[in-house]
């Protein structure tokens, strides 16, 4: 008896959440792969600690995601 698995295939998308500096110049850039703009916008939420995040999607932006202070 044959036995037939199934294989679920997610296409993940490529993302950079880029921390911000002071002077508006990128410090630091995180590369994400989500499934969705939604799924990358929880993640690069949780990257906001003391910086700006800006999240993008090859040459489109996403979403700016600002800290408190």
């Amino acid at each position: 008896m044959a036995f037939l698995a199934r294989i679920a295939v997610i296409e993940m998308i490529g993302y950079r959440a880029y921390v911000m500096g002071p002077d508006g110049h990128i410090r630091q850039r995180i590369d994400l792969l989500c499934q969705d703009d939604e799924a990358a916008k929880e993640q690069a939420e949780k990257l906001v600690v003391g910086h700006d995040i800006e999240l993008w999607q090859l040459d489109r932006r996403v979403a700016i995601f600002q800290h408190e202070g």
